[in-house]
């Protein structure tokens, strides 16, 4: 990478590129910002997403993710590169339970609410004392969901 570069800069690039899908050139911009500065844990945590994706070193990424995620524990965005890195490994409980921490820090996170869609998380059954096959929580669960549209505010609020 070009040494001219400041850290922001390959971060954007980085970000850039990671949404066009260009994972290696993602991980090539995440690794000199990570270089450049090393204790910044959204670069941290970008870099060990994009090695994750790219090379696919599981256990070096998840030490990066896990770090930063210590280390800024409040920002969702941690959360949510955990997720994507188990879920590209195929882990998806446990990227569910990292989003539902990211949605516990910001419910209000459209990226974090977009990737539980996708996954197709579902609701709590509406009688949570009965199994989730028991006939009376599927025909209730059918009606409820006819009646009203699934809620970010919703998936937070029964700790899902």
């Amino acid at each position: 990478m070009d040494s001219s570069f400041t850290a922001e800069d390959h971060f954007r690039r980085g970000s850039e590129a990671l949404a066009a899908e260009r994972v290696h050139d993602a991980l090539g911009h995440f690794r000199s910002a990570h270089r450049l500065e090393p204790s910044s844990a959204l670069y941290a945590s970008h870099y060990g997403l994009s090695l994750g994706l790219a090379e696919r070193r599981l256990d070096r990424a998840l030490a990066l993710c896990r770090e930063a995620a210590k280390r800024e524990f409040f920002n969702p965005v941690h959360y949510l590169n955990l997720a994507r890195l188990h879920l590209a490994f195929g882990f998806k409980a446990e990227a569910v339970r990292f989003l539902r921490r990211g949605l516990m820090i910001d419910p209000a996170d459209d990226q974090i609410a977009e990737l539980m869609r996708q996954l197709g998380v579902r609701r709590r059954p509406p009688l949570g004392f009965l199994r989730r096959q028991n006939l009376l929580n599927r025909w209730l669960g059918r009606l409820l969901r006819r009646s009203q549209p699934l809620d970010v505010a919703e998936l937070t609020a029964f700790g899902v």
